[in-house]
């Protein structure tokens, strides 16, 4: 395949912004989405780059520093050996002319692809064209024989199902059965009904025994087999793992089916990276109010028309940050199929979309997830609510115990990967704000050890958990101070006082019985409560105010009460309080 056959494929519309005959020339390996602004350690020789041009930020208006912006991108393409570019009109209407001046420089050839274009549709063709090249030229290839690779490759380009595509290598070959699966663990396709539990390493663990995941072989199970690049994360890269170990010919055997494999491999990673960039447009849409352009932003994404949505937030990595806020989208996504682990070398967050699609697929429903732009992810998925909660709370462990040492436990602490589910809404932009803010609250309101949900918001004690720490911390200060300080100097716990006071509903008889005191002391402690925090405890606004300084205060701060205090002293002791 060559550049100028994407000319050809009519109904893409794609068309020439800047080329010259020999440069429509040049051979085509694959396709890579990205909208990093230097993508070259992603990119290898003869791939064609797709570009949303989200990176580029058109404000400027002094047209050199564009022009030198353009030119950091098109120097990146060149020297990563890039075949061509294809740009995006749907983010800025048109290709700048800057971007077209700056592949004339440098010698990379520059094709249109108009709004109504989805990136995935262009992944789709490019790689069943590569697939009609590699069955013309299959001859002759080592590893397999030469009709056997007919047929699969024949398979591979009539988008054949996996599962019936392995089962005929299995028969063909004469090879044991084998699974096709994800870095991760997921069983993508399997030649036999009985799947195996992907092989044990130093990384990895077994699968949580709740998991439908039948054993086949007990660990350790056959090396897996590389189909296609490797990923830098656990999320992306496949393996062709045999259920039992092959002879040395079946070896050779499954290692020229995982060569035939690896375009598949690849179209799964680019088709990946076009989805997290469609997704990482439509979240900046979204945080612009930029509707009519987000509700289309929405088809291209892949979801489906009319179904109702359901806001997904992660968190993946301790540098992730927090996730309450308004939707906010990142102006560079990453490069597509490989990411770096979360932190400062991967600030897109496309490690953590990545983790994120992987913990969705097993639901079957569309979805698309994209980075939020502060390391972490958010995710649409056509599926109720419950429905995806329930998801999660299988999926996530397995994701955190099979990352391994470097994924997201020692990433994101104690905690593991952390998740929030915002409510199900009409697949609009005017819906779809409100609940991603929700399910970014839903994220940081979560107990220790769930899955974080909106619905699960119904106390004044859960919505107070989605604030900041730092923000909780200066109110109970702000409020609580002056009655802290009194607790470290005296042995009358006045913050255990007015706890114990709000808890039982201002009833003084009710606390004075928790405190294991005198109705009287209850009163003059409640006085002195008033006089060191300005605040009445007979109005209901002081009340509320007074309750949440305490459900924001650490919980070593509410300090166990004094020993039991016999009533017949309680008048004396009373006096002594303050």
């Amino acid at each position: 395949m060559i550049v100028g056959d994407l000319l050809a494929l009519d109904e893409l519309h794609i068309e020439v912004a800047w080329a010259t005959p020999d440069l429509l020339g040049r051979e085509v390996t694959g396709v890579t989405s990205t909208d990093l602004q230097d993508p070259a350690r992603y990119l290898r020789p003869g791939e064609v780059v797709l570009t949303g041009l989200v990176w580029w930020r058109p404000e400027d208006t002094r047209p050199a520093p564009r022009l030198a912006t353009a030119l950091r991108f098109a120097n990146a393409l060149r020297s990563a050996e890039a075949a061509a570019l294809l740009a995006g009109e749907g983010t800025h209407g048109t290709v700048p002319p800057e971007l077209a001046e700056a592949c004339r420089r440098h010698g990379v050839p520059l094709l249109s692809v108009p709004s109504g274009t989805s990136f995935r549709a262009v992944t789709d063709r490019i790689y069943l064209r590569l697939w009609g090249d590699l069955q013309a030229g299959a001859e002759g290839r080592a590893g397999l024989p030469a009709e056997v690779r007919r047929t699969l490759t024949s398979m591979l380009g009539a988008d054949a199902p996996l599962d019936g595509l392995l089962r005929r290598a299995v028969a063909d070959l004469g090879v044991p059965d084998c699974s096709l699966l994800t870095g991760a663990g997921r069983v993508l396709a399997s030649s036999a009904d009985a799947r195996p539990v992907p092989p044990r390493t130093p990384a990895t663990v077994a699968a949580p025994a709740r998991l439908p995941v039948p054993t086949l072989v007990p660990a350790p199970a056959p090396a897996p087999i590389q189909v296609g690049p490797p990923g830098t994360t656990p999320f992306d890269g496949w393996l062709l793992q045999p259920h039992t170990e092959p002879g040395p010919a079946a070896a050779t055997m499954l290692h020229g089916l995982a060569e035939l494999l690896a375009p598949l491999a690849e179209r799964a990673r680019a088709t990946a990276a076009a989805q997290r960039q469609a997704g990482t447009r439509l979240l900046e849409l979204l945080a612009a109010g930029a509707d009519p352009e987000a509700d289309h932003a929405l088809s291209l994404a892949g979801l489906p028309p009319r179904l109702p949505l359901t806001p997904v937030a992660a968190r993946f990595g301790s540098a992730a940050g927090s996730a309450v806020g308004s939707a906010a989208g990142s102006a560079a996504a990453t490069a597509p199929g490989t990411a770096t682990p979360p932190g400062p070398a991967d600030p897109s967050g496309a490690w953590a979309a990545a983790a994120l699609a992987e913990a969705l697929h097993p639901t079957a429903a569309p979805f698309v997830a994209a980075p939020d732009g502060r390391g972490g992810a958010v995710a649409l998925v056509a599926l109720p609510e419950d429905a995806v909660a329930a998801a999660l709370d299988l999926t996530l462990p397995r994701l955190d115990e099979r990352a391994g040492p470097a994924g997201p436990r020692a990433q994101a602490g104690p905690g593991g990967p952390a998740t929030g589910v915002g409510p199900t809404v009409p697949p609009t932009a005017a819906d779809l704000r409100p609940a991603l803010v929700q399910a970014r609250y839903a994220l940081d309101a979560r107990p220790p050890g769930a899955v974080g949900r909106w619905a699960s918001t119904a106390s004044l004690a859960d919505l107070l958990r989605g604030i900041p720490p730092e923000v909780t911390a200066a109110f109970h200060q702000r409020l609580l101070a002056p009655l802290v300080d009194h607790d470290r100097h005296n042995t009358v716990s006045l913050v255990a006082t007015i706890d114990a006071f709000l808890r039982h509903n201002a009833s003084w008889s009710r606390t004075a019985e928790a405190l294991h005191v005198h109705v009287n002391t209850v009163h003059y402690r409640v006085k002195r409560i008033e006089e060191l925090t300005g605040r009445s405890l007979l109005r209901l606004d002081d009340r509320l105010d007074l309750r949440t300084a305490l459900l924001c205060a650490p919980a070593t701060l509410l300090r166990a009460p004094a020993a039991p205090e016999a009533p017949i002293a309680a008048k004396g002791r009373a006096r002594r309080a303050g």
